[in-house]
């Protein structure tokens, strides 16, 4: 069964007597396995007799989304349409904006079942569909592992004040629920897709995407290869990842952020198969789930509660007030977008970070947060270093422009943190410098790893 307090009922409509199937409108949990959506789907059409038909909307003006993205994300797809054959089920991709192709095929659903998003335009786009449909609307939240309005009715303030709440909910949505099979087959039903999704590169040759960030060697999508690191990370990685994981140049992580943004695994699945590994210590486990479950769910609760998160006056108020008394301060040195997006700076440690986001789409947590700190320091302002912040971070990430982007930028600026010492241009936000880097890494080794990083 799936948790009832991962279902929302997003309109009083009743389910259509007459409608040929179940629609689940797939958007945000870009997977088979673990997907509480597709369970309830599949219970629902079993109920009513009737068979399930999975759509997806693919949309080439996707907020800020590049060929990158998009690659990544057909390559998921193409699992999903693969797994989903397997169990009966058509897959049917269409182009277009995501609830206008939830819209068209819910004319003959008797009820639609969609995924949770958190952003400002997919919840809008649910919110359509919910008011146009003219059948049942379902969420079902299968992202995270509490459900955000279970976890918290507030924006948090830091990670200190939700994890007590998601530490004493978490055991009860770490259930693992039977994988239902669906009674009657779809694969007849004469609804079609636009694209073949099990042909990337020939998908992708056609789509009219934003053609200035190439894909990426490093990272190749989907479920079965999200599964495949998952087990390297559980006999390789987890033990000692309490003490190893903040280390660049001998980087101990799961890597699993990516297949995370675009649903490609479920953070339940990922947290079962954690605890079942028996090699890690306690403080490994916890270091782990504390990663992955409260901070990425304080992210989550961020965007949900704050409308502004993608400005500048999402940030707290003391954290705007330092920053503008130190706006006058002097910068030694100032860069334009241009010079920090071909890694063009006096900081050998910081143009290795900016190499390896470049070439790889990702690049290690600590990096990520003297990368940002920097751009503070080389920044005319606050806001325009803010700005540039974001847009680097959404255009080159693969798992950019979603909520822990938006909460990681934030924090680089004092988001969920506290005050430090008093320091020019920074005022009392946290600072970082290389002679840290130094202290604590061999970071010279890293530089050189990201000298033979290829795109």
């Amino acid at each position: 069964m799936v948790h009832a307090e991962r279902v929302q009922f997003l309109n009083d409509s009743p389910v259509h007597a007459d409608g040929r199937y179940v629609l689940y409108w797939m958007q945000q949990s870009q997977r088979v396995e673990f997907n509480p959506s597709l369970q309830f789907s599949i219970k629902r059409a079993n109920e009513i007799d009737r068979p399930v038909v999975v759509a997806f909307g693919l949309f080439a003006d996707y907020p800020e989304a590049n060929e990158r993205h998009f690659a990544f994300m057909l390559q998921g797809l193409a699992d999903v349409a693969e797994q989903l054959r397997e169990q009966g089920i058509k897959f049917v991709v269409r182009c277009g904006r995501p609830d206008e192709v939830c819209l068209r095929l819910a004319d003959h659903a008797a009820l639609v079942v969609c995924d949770r998003g958190y952003l400002k335009h997919q919840v809008a786009w649910r919110e359509v569909v919910a008011r146009d449909a003219g059948r049942q609307v379902v969420q079902v939240e299968g992202d995270v592992v509490v459900p955000v309005q279970s976890a918290s009715h507030k924006r948090e303030f830091a990670a200190r004040t939700i994890r007590p709440k998601i530490s004493r909910l978490i055991d009860s949505f770490l259930d693992k629920n039977d994988e239902l099979c669906p009674q009657r087959s779809s694969l007849r039903l004469r609804v079609e897709s636009d694209v073949d999704v099990r042909d990337t590169d020939a998908v992708l040759a056609e789509l009219k995407v934003d053609r200035s960030v190439a894909r990426v060697k490093r990272f190749h999508g989907g479920s079965n290869e999200a599964q495949r690191r998952l087990d390297v990370f559980l006999h390789e990685g987890l033990s000692g990842y309490g003490s190893a994981r903040n280390d660049p140049a001998s980087p101990q992580c799961s890597n699993l952020s990516p297949y995370l943004h675009f649903g490609q695994i479920s953070p339940v699945d990922i947290v079962l198969k954690a605890r079942a590994a028996t090699d890690a210590s306690v403080d490994d486990h916890a270091v782990f789930v504390e990663e992955l479950v409260v901070r990425r769910e304080l992210a989550i609760n961020f965007v949900h509660f704050e409308p502004d998160y993608d400005r500048y006056k999402c940030l707290p108020p003391w954290a705007r007030e330092t920053l503008d008394r130190h706006r006058p301060d002097k910068r030694d040195v100032t860069y334009t977008r241009k010079q920090l997006e071909a890694a063009n700076t006096h900081d050998p440690y910081w143009n290795a970070a900016m190499v390896e986001m470049l070439r790889t789409g990702y690049m290690h947590n600590y990096m990520r947060m003297y990368w940002g700190k920097k751009i503070i320091e080389w920044s005319s302002t606050p806001e325009n270093a803010f700005r540039r912040l974001l847009a680097m971070n959404n255009k080159y990430f693969i798992d950019g422009r979603d909520p822990n982007s938006y909460c990681g930028v934030g924090w680089i600026f004092g988001l969920h943190d506290r005050a430090w010492t008093r320091r020019p241009v920074f005022g009392t936000i946290r600072y970082m410098n290389a002679k840290g880097l130094e202290r604590k890494f061999d970071i010279n080794a890293y530089v050189r790893w990201t000298e033979q990083l290829v795109c």
